[in-house]
């Protein structure tokens, strides 16, 4: 029998209005579609959460004027595996620092249907979007643990994926389920983008095509396969 995994990402209080730090539009609206999906008879149900130290590269507080201004400024950071290999990442607002209230999942998710929670960028030097691994593929003690691992040990081949935000978490975490060898879907109701244009959403779909993963309604095939798994 087909085993299937579900991946909540990142429904957390700082990516939901009205309050959030770094608030995703429409970003607590899809619990009630998330609630649905963990109702249903999937094998493994895995939340994720950004957990970040304070002093995190990516927030606006650890960086110097003028390449300070959240959501325009980015900088440049190191892997700390090969420092001799960079990459840019954008500024960010402070947000999900660990053990505050802005990085608990938000209370209108049913946290009493998931599996496990695997908390991510908890490196303050590295960026972290995907749960798989960080910005540039490691797998590491940013990770509380390995989730690719944690999966494949629990004979999960096929990945759905749901939460925040579309065009960042979300699509760094789907396209490296893809990576890894899993079967991947994205659930559409049950995702919201920063940005839902062309630009957002809109790349974010292209990319999922070009990887293989394929964008599925809460009404498709592949939802109802899941339902009449049990």
């Amino acid at each position: 029998m087909t085993k299937s995994a579900l991946l909540v990402v990142d429904m957390q209080e700082d990516f939901c209005p009205p309050d959030g730090a770094l608030a995703v539009p429409g970003g607590r609206e899809i619990a009630s579609p998330i609630n649905k999906l963990l109702a249903m008879p999937f094998n493994l149900k895995v939340a994720t959460r950004d957990w970040h130290p304070a002093d995190h590269i990516s927030f606006d507080t650890s960086n110097e004027p003028p390449s300070n201004k959240a959501f325009k400024s980015s900088t440049t950071i190191a892997n700390p595996e090969n420092t001799s290999e960079t990459t840019s990442i954008p500024i960010w607002p402070v947000h999900c620092v660990q053990k505050t209230p802005g990085a608990e999942i938000i209370q209108e998710i049913d946290i009493s249907k998931i599996t496990r929670i695997i908390d991510k960028g908890r490196d303050k030097r590295v960026e972290m979007f995907s749960s798989f691994a960080d910005a540039f593929g490691n797998k590491s003690n940013a990770a509380s643990f390995d989730l690719a691992a944690y999966l494949k040990e629990n004979g999960i081949s096929r990945v759905f994926v749901a939460g925040l935000a579309g065009d960042y978490c979300v699509l760094c975490t789907a396209i490296d389920a893809r990576k890894e060898g899993f079967e991947v879907y994205v659930v559409e109701e049950a995702v919201k983008s920063i940005d839902s244009g062309e630009k957002g959403w809109g790349a974010a779909k292209g990319q999922f095509e070009k990887a293989g993963i394929r964008v599925v309604s809460m009404a498709g095939s592949e939802i109802r396969d899941v339902q009449l798994s049990s």
